[in-house]
């Protein structure tokens, strides 16, 4: 069984699902030194924010094949590192939504009415209504500060408070804000209209520090900053300045640069609220993210594509609905087609008939090059980084499409080498992937366990005698066997199923019988 390691606290439901397909192994707040070590022997690491999945963890992982992020954020993962080496990095960008859209909005309310402050001066036995005099969020502008899901849950509430939601997000089309009743602005817009600024962007090297001394002298006096995403896109002195001089009348902050924040004066500000990184802390929330990221890094070590693979091509769940029984097959087909095939290889051709010309083939593309690899190389080769790959051996890989009279979907691959073309289908048929073609024969091979024989002969009889009579003096039992031929007489393919495996010696002397012009095995 794959060997899955845990580093942070995720929810029981994801530890038992995962449990049922892989050894679990619970290491929390792990050391540097403790990571490295356990790391080595694991196909897939689960993490959250807290631990730092770094290049040398990676290159350490030499099994490697998944990150699960538990969350939303990727970076505590080195994504460059992993895509490298071609492990996924999978995240649950919808699992927590609504818990963090929840806490922003409870965030902005209690900024707005000075909850915590207010308590706190009642338990302490004071009667201060005066001190607290707050704002209504009705008929103020909301700047959020990026549209995603997150962005947009608020955007939606907030509008049914009857406030003026702003937006600056240059990755939303119009017609998204549009659809959410949110008008698109420029940074500078935003900041200069905002009652309330609320955060909802991942922390990159261009919104690093993105609140800094001047932007916030841009910002609508008695404006109030609401950050759940990322404490380091605002600079904490810059905002305490800012505080200090009245233009910025309050900030809630659930997110800080270090966490926990220690000692930071964020924490003793009195014009600032702080809660403990709580935005996706929800019962609700929990469970979805457990199970979201066990589903996924579940579904890769099966070999299976993620539903969020944040560095793999992005292939809607109608798209992948028919790829996806066609990845083994394009592995399978481009395996056999690099053991029949001699000498240097020159071209790839891809060719998709069928159903499959009318999607995007990318995922399938990636998984032909990691079975043209998979006798010859022991890189681990996923859509992350299968055209990296490609790229740094020099393999030309041209693609075709085209619709199809005899089959629902057909893969073919055609390997150019230095001696001819080697050429391979393969379809899916009764749910099992089989190889349609070898060369000019058409023939229908079942793929699994076990080892092909495959023999060009002449086409006459007593051929398949002396075959199976060679076999039976070696002790090597037949599984099935499948027979094609150009014409009678002609040129003619035998596919036989083995159980055991040939020698070279074997496959030279079988090629001694007379009218068996080459005789190759290969495992599919």
């Amino acid at each position: 069984m794959p060997k899955v390691l845990i580093t942070d606290p995720i929810a029981q439901d994801g530890i038992d699902l995962l449990s049922r397909e892989a050894e679990v192994i619970e290491l929390l707040k792990p050391s540097d030194a403790e990571l490295l070590k356990a790391i080595v022997d694991c196909q897939a690491l689960i993490v959250r924010s807290s631990t730092k999945v770094t290049r040398e963890v990676i290159e350490a992982g030499s099994k490697l094949q998944v990150i699960g992020r538990a969350g939303s954020g990727v970076d505590n993962i080195d994504l460059d590192a992993a895509t490298q080496r071609g492990v996924i990095v999978v995240n649950t960008p919808t699992g927590n939504t609504l818990s963090a859209a929840e806490h922003t909005i409870a965030l902005m309310l209690a900024s707005a009415r000075h909850l915590p402050a207010a308590y706190t001066s009642l338990r302490s036995g004071l009667w201060e209504r005066q001190k607290y005099v707050g704002v209504e969020l009705r008929g103020k502008t909301l700047g959020l500060v990026g549209l995603g899901q997150v962005g947009a849950e608020v955007a939606q509430r907030m509008r049914g408070m009857e406030m003026r939601v702003i937006a600056h997000d240059p990755y939303i089309v119009a017609e998204r804000a549009q659809s959410l009743g949110v008008e698109l602005v420029s940074l500078e817009e935003l900041l200069e209209q905002s009652d309330f600024i609320s955060l909802h962007i991942r922390l990159t090297s261009a919104t690093r520090d993105l609140l800094d001394d001047e932007k916030l002298a841009k910002v609508k006096p008695g404006v109030r900053i609401i950050n759940t995403a990322r404490g380091e896109l605002i600079v904490s002195d810059a905002l305490i300045r800012a505080l200090d001089s009245g233009r910025v009348a309050g900030a809630a902050l659930d997110v800080f640069r270090e966490e926990p924040p220690g000692e930071s004066p964020l924490l003793k500000h009195d014009k600032i609220i702080v809660t403990p990184h709580l935005g996706a802390l929800t019962e609700e929330a929990q469970e979805r993210a457990a199970l979201d990221v066990a589903e996924q890094v579940l579904a890769v070590l099966r070999g299976e594509p993620a539903r969020y693979a944040v560095n793999a091509p992005l292939v809607s769940p109608e798209t992948m609905e028919v790829l996806r029984p066609y990845f083994d097959v394009a592995e399978r087909t481009a395996s056999l087609a690099t053991q029949l095939s001699d000498g240097q290889l020159q071209s790839v051709e891809i060719e998709y008939l069928g159903e499959l010309a009318d999607h995007d083939t990318t995922p399938l593309k990636a998984a032909v090059i990691k079975g043209l690899l998979a006798t010859v190389s022991s890189e681990n080769v996923t859509v992350v980084n299968a055209s990296r790959v490609a790229e740094e051996r020099g393999l030309r890989i041209s693609e075709r499409k085209a619709p199809s009279e005899d089959y629902a979907n057909l893969l073919t691959v055609r390997l150019e080498t230095e001696h001819g073309t080697t050429t391979i289908s393969g379809t899916v048929s009764h749910n099992a992937t089989h190889i349609e073609r070898v060369n000019d024969f058409w023939v229908e091979i079942p793929t699994g366990e076990g080892y092909l024989l495959i023999c060009e002969n002449l086409d006459r009889p007593g051929m398949v005698g002396a075959v199976g009579t060679f076999l039976e003096g070696h002790d090597i039992n037949i599984s099935f066997m499948h027979l094609g031929r150009e014409k009678v007489r002609g040129r003619a393919l035998m596919v036989l199923g083995l159980d055991d495996e040939m020698s070279p010696e074997m496959l030279e002397q079988l090629e001694s019988i007379p009218d068996i012009h080459s005789a190759r095995q290969a495992q599919v």
